[in-house]
């Protein structure tokens, strides 16, 4: 049986564990082995994004401390997957030793939907869901991995799903991690015009890689009083 580690994320860890439970169970549904390092705190994302490289480098040093020995590593976020594979080498660029165990991580860091459809070979996990769904392309997953077709391929494979496109579905909801914080009327802004492309759709659910994104959009929806789900791609794959 092959072993993979997964890493889960800040906000799936303290927000959505359910989705990295969904993850593991769709991991285990294929075959493989689900190893869950209890040391993985947090890829340093947010420390990087604000400006705080010392923070961010030393939350980096820990993370690839925790997986130096670890295979292949799926993580439900095409967020921290770009942290990991892209920015990792700039934090490092001038500390040699870590730049080098940065970069032989870097090719073994995979999303989610990455790693079933190129490493897997899955597109369809046997899982099925009544429901009228849009995909929401989040915007590392998007622009800094490539992922667009992955997810829409593995969604049209689960039995009972209805896929619909939002008219801004590669348009970005506004989270941004702290930029929704300094720029609350800008992120606001963004997060409305998602909402009301997702009504235009008439979907009863919206997917994502990032779980991030799902918290912005289902704030959005909430506050909005629109009575639409939102569902990370690994929640619907570990459906039956």
């Amino acid at each position: 049986m092959q072993r993979v580690s997964i890493f889960v994320t800040c906000i799936v860890d303290q927000l959505f564990p359910q989705v990295g439970m969904a993850m593991a169970t769709v991991l285990e549904r294929l075959g493989y082995e689900v190893d869950f390092p209890e040391a993985q705190t947090c890829c340093g994302q947010p420390a990087f994004n604000t400006g705080y490289r010392d923070e961010a480098r030393s939350v980096a040093r820990h993370f690839l401390e925790v997986f130096r020995n670890a295979g292949q590593i799926v993580v439900p976020s095409g967020s921290c997957t770009s942290m990991i594979a892209h920015r990792y080498t700039e934090l490092f660029a001038s500390e040699p030793k870590w730049l080098d165990e940065a970069r032989r991580l870097e090719g073994r860091v995979w999303e989610f939907s990455k790693f079933l459809i190129e490493v897997a070979g899955a597109e369809d996990v046997g899982a099925r869901l009544e429901r009228t769904v849009v995909f929401h392309d989040s915007c590392h997953g998007l622009r800094d991995l490539g992922i667009k077709e992955g997810p829409r391929r593995l969604l049209s494979r689960v039995r009972g799903l209805t896929l619909r496109e939002m008219d801004t579905a590669e348009e970005c909801c506004g989270f941004g991690g702290t930029f929704s914080v300094k720029f609350p009327e800008v992120s606001g802004g963004m997060a409305r015009t998602k909402i009301d492309s997702i009504v235009r759709s008439g979907a009863e659910a919206v997917v994502g890689i990032d779980a991030s994104c799902l918290m912005q959009i289902r704030g959005a929806l909430s506050r909005a009083q629109v009575p639409v789900q939102t569902l990370h791609l690994a929640e619907v794959l570990a459906h039956r």
